[in-house]
């Protein structure tokens, strides 16, 4: 079981500050709670939210030297954090933990230093000024979330979700992490690439005439799909499954097929004892050989060297 500590610097913004123990606390491994996620600040009490609420915190920054993983959550103190806190984020860094900022927290971060000549995301309406006040943070705007070395820096509130999702992929697998998101009724998101961009993600429910499409699609994904299938889904011209496939998703209908069939390998050689040829046979991408290039090109791993990486996974890992 890894430790989170969820550092909230007040004033504090309830949905981000409870969403690390939301979704971290969904995540299970063999029945059993995969995460022990402890909030704590730097003067333990009520302390202030927005919204008009106030928040009992009962756990001092001791909690941040016994945790694996860091999360600081948004903050209205975006340039005149606590003095103790910036200290403790520090020495997490120095002794090796991971280290996680939601939205406006990514300030916390840079006032301590942690993303000196580092690459970091915010909300978009907080990236310029971040970039402003600290010039030496390479600020990029269009990433739901920033993963540069220990540090992980997450987009506006909702992003948050996406970067849980994330810190329990890397450190369980998707298996774990899409078993979180269903439990949290939220859709999966998969990074791209070794730098971790991460395309728009697809809302858990919205009241599109495509989500009869998706939904059809995740449960064809073993057949050949083609645009006039999932238009026909749809009930919409092919152009304008298209055009509002991108709107909605960030990408187009093949590009989130290709997501949607690497999602589903990944989760068979996780879970499953299936030869490489049957894990592309049943995720829709044709042959063994697809399947190492698409995942190569996504994670930089063969098909062997994921299985063996996250079917046989350390009960600890050190660093977390």
């Amino acid at each position: 079981m890894y430790r989170v500590a969820v550092l909230a610097v007040p004033p504090v913004k309830p949905f981000d500050l409870s969403m690390p123990s939301t979704l971290l606390g969904a995540a299970e491994l063999e029945g059993h709670p995969a995460y022990e996620v402890t909030v704590c600040t730097a003067v333990p009490g009520t302390v202030a939210a927005s919204g008009g609420i106030d928040v009992v915190i009962r756990h001092g920054l001791e909690a941040v030297a016994a945790a694996d993983t860091v999360i600081v959550p948004s903050t209205a103190s975006r340039h005149d954090a606590d003095p103790a806190t910036l200290d403790v984020l520090r020495e997490a860094v120095a002794a090796g933990k991971r280290v996680a900022s939601i939205c406006s927290g990514a300030f916390v971060l840079a006032q301590a230093g942690l993303l000196d000549g580092r690459a970091a995301t915010t909300h978009w309406g907080l990236a310029e000024e971040l970039q402003r006040a600290f010039p030496s943070v390479r600020v990029d705007a269009d990433r739901l979330f920033v993963e540069d070395g220990s540090i992980v820096t997450g987009a506006g509130s909702a992003a948050g979700i996406d970067l849980c999702l994330h810190l329990i992929d890397c450190d369980y697998g998707a298996a774990v992490a899409n078993a979180a998101a269903r439990a949290a009724v939220v859709t999966p998101v998969r990074q791209g690439g070794q730098a971790q961009f991460v395309q728009t993600p697809l809302p858990a429910k919205t009241d599109s005439s495509l989500d009869a499409a998706r939904v059809w699609a995740l449960q064809h994904l073993d057949q050949p799909i083609s645009l006039h299938d999932l238009a026909g889904q749809a009930g919409v011209s092919v152009r304008t499954l298209t055009r509002r496939f991108v709107t909605e998703t960030g990408v187009t209908p093949f590009q989130w097929l290709l997501q949607q069939r690497l999602l589903r390998a990944r989760e068979l050689l996780e879970t499953t004892d299936l030869t490489v040829e049957h894990v592309a046979r049943r995720s829709g991408l044709g042959s063994g050989e697809s399947l190492r290039q698409h995942l190569s090109r996504q994670i930089g791993m063969t098909p062997a060297a994921y299985r063996g990486a996250f079917t046989h996974r350390p009960a600890v890992k050190a660093g977390r």
